[in-house]
């Protein structure tokens, strides 16, 4: 289903701990995987007593120039007193993005935290005002290198990479087929009376693994995703349960929003468009990088009759839950 050769099959210990030492940091041996799939990411115990984050970066996914768009984008969110978290400069030239031996990696400081109790309204409501802080430094200018989550992207390709792949089941296939054609008209139907609604710089990849939690509050980790799009993308990520439920998790999160960034309403009419663009991404995203051993251990479910069998009813609920009215915060 993908290139035949992993892409980080050189990438051991020594290697890494070498490409740190080539910026001037020297690891004292310790190294701690964390949980990251499309990049290699480690704690690193330095000699001088700091720990760091080392992220190594799949080959051939970014270039160089939109990995540095999102250096610059999360600088600049720094500077501005926004709590994310920024890669080091590495050089007397303030580079923060390094190569060694045909990988190239980034070294962050590293920053604690919990999960966020999602459940709690104060929680949401805090985690998005630092959103729309966000969304108000995105909204200044585009990335330019960077993509722009838009239909064809994370829909019809991943869509049609899958078909020419045979991925799907035989048996399966029309069935899948077709309720993926069903929703991809429905979300370009959603996209069209959306408008012409606002694009921003966004995390792009804002659900609660990627915003930790302390006592004085969030921050934000891993834009790694980061892209043009609408706002809403980086909200509807924080919404779960019931319609009763996300109604209410939604006026939260706006409560904290707004106070630094206006939402345009057409924009609630793409959260479950969105959503199911995401799903079909996501089953595109595992079937290409299956050649990593990594992903085999961590999918051991994919690809099976059941597998696919439940990403038809998935298709098939999100084709009904996109008929019905966009949700409304209170």
């Amino acid at each position: 289903m993908t290139d035949p050769s992993p892409p980080y099959a050189r990438l051991g210990p020594e290697r890494m701990l070498d490409a740190l030492e080539s910026v001037g940091l020297r690891g004292d041996g310790r190294l701690l995987a964390l949980n990251s799939y499309e990049n290699r990411v480690y704690q690193v115990s330095l000699e001088d007593g700091r720990t760091v984050v080392a992220k190594f970066y799949r080959p051939q996914r970014w270039t160089d120039a939109q990995i540095l768009e999102e250096h610059a984008f999360v600088a600049e969110l720094a500077g501005r007193e926004i709590p994310v978290v920024a890669p080091l400069v590495l050089d007397a030239d303030g580079a923060t993005l390094a190569s060694f031996d045909g990988y190239r990696f980034a070294v962050y400081p590293r920053r604690g935290g919990r999960a966020p109790e999602l459940d709690h309204a104060d929680t949401l409501e805090r985690i998005g005002r630092f959103i729309g802080r966000i969304h108000a430094v995105g909204a200044m200018a585009p990335f330019a290198a960077r993509p722009t989550l838009d239909v064809d992207s994370f829909g019809t390709e991943p869509r049609d990479w899958l078909l020419a792949h045979d991925c799907v089941p035989a048996d399966l296939l029309p069935a899948w087929r077709s309720v993926v054609d069903l929703a991809l008209d429905a979300v370009r139907i959603a996209f069209d009376r959306a408008g012409d609604v606002r694009r921003c710089r966004l995390h792009g990849d804002c659900h609660a693994g990627n915003v930790l939690w302390t006592d004085d509050g969030p921050h934000f980790v891993d834009f790694d995703d980061a892209r043009n799009g609408p706002a809403v993308q980086d909200l509807w990520m924080l919404l779960s349960g019931d319609r009763a439920a996300m109604t209410r998790q939604l006026s939260d999160v706006l409560a904290g929003y707004e106070d630094f960034a206006e939402l345009d309403r057409r924009e609630l009419r793409l959260i479950e468009p969105l959503r199911t663009l995401r799903l079909l991404h996501y089953s595109a995203w595992i079937a290409r990088r299956w050649n990593d051993p990594a992903f085999p251990a961590a999918f051991p479910w994919f690809g099976t009759q059941r597998y696919w069998q439940d990403r038809v009813l998935e298709m098939r609920e999100q084709v009904a839950a996109m008929q019905e009215p966009a949700l409304e915060g209170v």
